[in-house]
């Protein structure tokens, strides 16, 4: 079987590790003053400034020759057609296919499903329109002014950052206010309740199998405050709508079946956004604006597809990552942006790669003998140099940054956007430059040598947006593959939820079936909710308590 570390373009990087441990950044400038040239690259509204890495020429066309040998091509062929590439869960991986704008049909066993996913635009499209001009009203015939989204994960992370990162697109006429809801923590949905009025309000309950506890918690507290302060079980479908694969669960709930919009099992909920998920993002900014995102990603996937890969945006972001994770010993990845608006986009980031490419075992099952996925984090500049640049320019961490900022200011904040990028090219410089250049002499200095990659918008739009979020889940995706391992499941975040699930339902007993750390910890519960016993738990008592009874009669009568 193969094994990636005992391939020759691997153990060639090894080589050019230790050769170059010692070089200093800056010094590749010196030695070819077009280096900001060739590593450099603009994509529609993106341009990415690569050259501030710890990257010689020669490094960089071994990791090329990575890609090269590695299944990038077939695998990449295989997730934009619709074969399955899912292998553990036996799915096919179409994300794409819900920003795709070609003619050509995209088939998943036997059948094209473009035209079911042009259908759910349209529907998307139609009731987003009628929210937004006042068609659709509320039990008590008034229009909706509060959209309250209840999701988790990627049902969460994507829209929200979305609606955030666009607020100025949203229509200055339009009034109406955007609620996010994750949290299993009742604080967080009741301090939103709080301010609504039920009348004007719409919940969207997101959630691909309409079974996940935290957001089926949320959501049945926001029917009972809707029932408990305004309408009927009636009215409960004027009020919600879902973005579901499981129709039937929702129809349960009380919604009404032509608002249920559809996604499929082949999208994953990181990868989401794009489909019906999307929907607060079309309310927020008109469905127009959400079909630019959709052009702007797919502009991006035409990129991947088409560019070779020495121009490839987010085949080099891949292979830079997987440079420093593999060779250079990274454990984490920063993500900086330097503009308020992307104050979210580290959290969904973090998501996207961490629940991607989290894993321990090959495609195969086999474990690997190599780092995968770094641990990614970060939050907007201004902030982060007030609080843990001092780390990353002094401490002991080795730690690439990605500085992400858009080149148009605000009408009426050019002083402040010129500090706001003035502040990020001085950062990048100084991480690069350091201070005396590490000098023995000076104990303060900042040693220099670390690496960042620039990124800038020319303006945040919602193509511009588009097409930064699919760069990141192209580079993901590149680098699964060259690790050899599926970055479309994710078993960790399922058993978590199967333990909950166990434990929920044996709150009540004195079981020995977990570690004792766990009981111990399971009895402090139990003296704060003496009387606790979830809905099925509690009908599951009641069927055993009838069957006790009914054989006890049984018994008697015999």
């Amino acid at each position: 079987m193969f094994q990636l570390t005992r391939s020759v373009t691997w153990q060639a990087l090894e080589r050019l590790h230790r050769d170059t441990a010692d070089d200093r950044i800056r010094d590749y400038f010196g030695r070819d003053p077009q280096r900001f040239e060739k590593m450099s690259l603009r994509v529609g509204g993106l341009f990415l400034d690569y050259s501030k890495h710890h990257i010689s020429d020669a490094v960089l066309t071994k990791l090329i020759e990575l890609a090269d040998h590695s299944a990038l091509v077939q695998r990449r062929a295989q997730m934009f057609s619709g074969d399955i590439i899912n292998v553990t869960e036996d799915r096919p991986v179409l994300h794409t296919a819900l920003r795709n704008q070609a003619d050509e049909p995209v088939i998943v066993d036997g059948k094209d499903v473009m035209p079911e996913i042009k259908r759910t635009r349209e529907q998307i499209r139609t009731f987003s329109e009628a929210v937004r001009d006042g068609t659709w009203k509320g039990y008590s015939g008034e229009r909706i002014r509060d959209v309250v989204n209840i999701g988790i994960g990627g049902s969460d992370l994507g829209p929200n950052m979305a609606c955030r990162a666009l607020l100025n697109y949203r229509h200055s006429d339009l009034n109406l206010n955007f609620h996010f809801v994750s949290n299993v923590d009742g604080a967080h949905i009741q301090k939103v309740l709080r301010r609504l009025d039920p009348a004007t309000t719409l919940f969207i309950v997101s959630t691909k199998t309409f079974s996940t506890q935290e957001t089926l918690l949320n959501a049945k507290t926001a029917r009972r405050w809707f029932l408990d302060n305004a309408g009927e079980d009636a009215d409960v479908g004027a009020h919600f709508i879902a973005a579901s694969t499981n129709r039937k669960a929702a129809m349960e709930f009380g919604i009404r079946e032509e608002n249920v919009f559809e996604f499929w099992a082949w999208v994953g909920g990181r990868y989401s956004m794009w489909s019906s998920i999307g929907l607060p993002i079309a309310l927020s900014i008109g469905y127009d604006g959400f079909l630019e995102l959709l052009d702007g990603a797919y502009e991006m996937d035409r990129h991947f597809i088409e560019a070779p890969f020495a121009e490839n945006m987010p085949v080099l972001m891949a292979l830079i990552g997987i440079w420093y994770i593999n060779f250079m010993g990274a454990e984490t990845h920063a993500i900086v942006p330097y503009d308020q608006a992307l104050h979210q986009l580290p959290a969904f980031l973090q998501q996207l790669d961490m629940e991607s490419n989290g894993k321990s075992v090959d495609i195969f099952g086999q474990p690997v003998n190599y780092k995968t996925g770094p641990i990614v984090w970060g939050q907007t500049g201004s902030n982060g140099q007030h609080a843990f640049f001092q780390l990353l320019h002094q401490g002991t961490r080795y730690v690439p940054i990605d500085f992400i900022a858009s080149l148009k200011p605000e009408p009426g904040v050019e002083e402040h956007h010129f500090a706001l990028l003035t502040n990020m090219l001085a950062q990048a410089n100084a991480f690069m430059e350091g201070s005396q250049e590490g000098s023995q002499l000076d104990p303060y200095s900042c040693p220099g040598n670390r690496p960042s990659s620039t990124l800038l918008l020319d303006e945040l739009t919602p193509r511009n947006l588009g097409a930064l979020i699919a760069l990141y889940e192209h580079k993901v995706f590149v680098q699964g593959v060259i690790w050899n391992i599926n970055s479309f499941d994710q078993w960790g975040v399922q058993l978590g939820k199967r333990i909950a699930g166990e434990i929920s339902e044996r709150i009540d007993e004195r079981t020995q079936d977990f570690d004792a750390s766990t009981q111990g910890l399971l009895a402090l519960v139990r003296q704060h909710f003496p009387a606790h016993r979830p809905a099925e738990q509690a009908q599951r008592g009641r069927t055993r308590e009838k069957a006790k009874t009914q054989a006890t009669s049984q018994g008697k009568t015999s």
